[in-house]
Formats: C-alpha cells, structure tokens, sequence
C-alpha cells in the first residue's frame, strides 16, 4: 500500500521533503531581522553620494504600523531591488516614498533635501520620483497615445506632454505603431511597457517599480527587465523594486534587501545576496 502523499505550503521549488514551511521560513526570518545591517553598511553599498535615503522611517495604513525604523541608501543611477516574504512591508517602502501611507516617524530625503511630507504630486513634479504601479494600472479605453499623455498631467500644459510623448515614440518603436490603438488590446508585456513609458513623460530621476513581472509570459519578463536596464544605464534613472521572483531581482539590481515583519534584515550587493546561504533556503528555493 502506497504512503499518503504528503503537503507542505512553502516558499521554493524541489519536491516535499525539501521544501521549507512558511513557519518555519518566518522563524528563520525572524532570526535574520535581529541581525540587521547597520546604516554604515548601507552607506558602504552606495556608489558615490546617495540620491535617496530612508532615516529611521516608521511608517504604516490609518494607526496600523507597517514599518519600523526603516532605513535605506541607493545611488544615482543604481537599482535596488526589495524581496521577502508576503506582508514584510515591501510595497510599503515603495508607498511612503512616494507619500501614499501615514509617515510616523523618520525621514525621507532625495540629494539632501527632505521630501517625507510631499504629497505624490509634489513627489513627483518637484523631487523627480515616479511611481510604477502593478499591472492593469492602463485606461483600456483610452488610445496608446493618450495614457502616454495622461503621465504628463502636472505639466504646464498638453504642448510640453506632447513633446514627451514624442520622445517616448522615438524611443520605443514597438508603442509608436500602436499610438492610435486602444491600450486595452495591447500584450501583457506591451502594457508593461506603456505603463514604464508613461511614467517616463516627467523625465524622473528615481523609478519605483512595484512587481514588473507579475502576470507576464517569460518572453515578456525578459523584455521588461532589458527596458529596465536600459534606463538605468542608459538613462541614469534611480530603480527602487519590489519583486515577486527573487532570484530574478536579484539577479537585475545592483543592490538587494530582504524585508522581515517591517524591518531590514539583510542588504548586500544583487549577486552576494543570491550567493548568501540564508537568502537562497528561505527565499530562492535553494
């Protein structure tokens, strides 16, 4: 008589026995939070002066406290790609960034100068920081061209939108045959694109990214991520994500932290982390 096939819920690939349960991955992440890394080793990870940095943040939705004296540092012109398990408080980080939580405590600057009270227009036309949301965040009904335009909204007026769109045109073929088209009849990986390209019409200087692959066929992972790429070291652009597919953010961003119930609980280089033993059993699947 066969075994009864055994189940497990856990985070990785292999078969059952190798597998960890999710409580036993919060354990051992819990165990990670209380060696956190200190602020001089994220200063240390930062090429040259630090475009934005995170002071002490606390931070969270109405009373709820999500994260808990949070600290951050990424460069000019380096990408920085948040992983952990579900409910750590990575799209959080992105969100008070960008001002859309309740900020308790700490301080967000961007070259110098605080932005923590800045609304997300204000995030956005004065400190140059755009947010990215995840997927379906298109007007379906609306032309290519005019969601280009819809990112242009804090401008002076729709000439200066238009010239921006021009010059995502210029840039990516692939949306320009589209222009006249409705958006709601683009690919997966075409609507990642004019969603990318749309927050591009305010020329930011720092990209938060919330999940770029969720949803899309492997062809169109890889695409996205090349775009990504290309701005960052084609453009200069400042890329902070976060990432369902670990390894694969890993693998694109110069920096990596694991998140832990709202804390930092680790920060090294992308390709230290994916080698970090700790990393690939509770995150990668190694």
């Amino acid at each position: 008589m066969a075994s009864p096939q055994k189940k497990v819920s856990g985070y990785g690939f292999g078969d059952v026995d190798t597998v960890m349960s999710v409580d036993a991955v919060a354990r051992e992440a819990e165990r990670l939070a209380m060696e956190g890394p200190s602020r001089e080793t994220l200063a240390g990870l930062v090429e040259g002066e630090p475009l934005l940095t995170i002071d002490k943040l606390t931070a969270g939705y109405g009373k709820m406290e999500v994260l808990h004296s949070f600290d951050l540092a990424v460069g000019q012109g380096q990408s920085l790609c948040l992983i952990g398990p579900n409910g750590a408080g990575k799209s959080t980080v992105l969100h008070s960034i960008y001002g859309f939580t309740n900020i308790m405590g700490g301080e967000i600057s961007v070259k110098g100068k605080p932005v923590t009270k800045l609304g997300p227009n204000a995030k956005l036309k004065s400190a140059g920081i755009a947010y990215i949301l995840q997927d379906n965040s298109v007007f379906p009904d609306m032309t290519v061209e005019e969601n280009l335009l819809m990112g242009g909204y804090l401008m002076d007026n729709v000439a200066q939108a238009r010239e921006a769109a021009e010059r995502v045109f210029t840039k990516y073929n692939r949306l320009a045959e589209r222009r006249t088209q409705r958006a709601g009849v683009l690919s997966g990986g075409e609507r990642r694109l004019l969603e990318i390209s749309r927050a591009l019409i305010m020329d930011p200087d720092v990209l938060l990214v919330d999940e770029p692959s969720i949803g899309l066929e492997p062809r169109f992972i890889d695409m996205v991520f090349e775009i990504l790429d290309d701005l960052q070291h084609a453009e200069g652009k400042t890329i902070i994500m976060v990432e369902q597919n670990a390894k694969k953010g890993l693998e694109f961003a110069d920096l990596g932290y694991v998140l832990v119930s709202g804390q930092l609980a680790k920060a090294d280089r992308g390709d230290a982390l994916l080698e970090d033993p700790d990393v690939g059993r509770l995150f990668l699947g190694g």
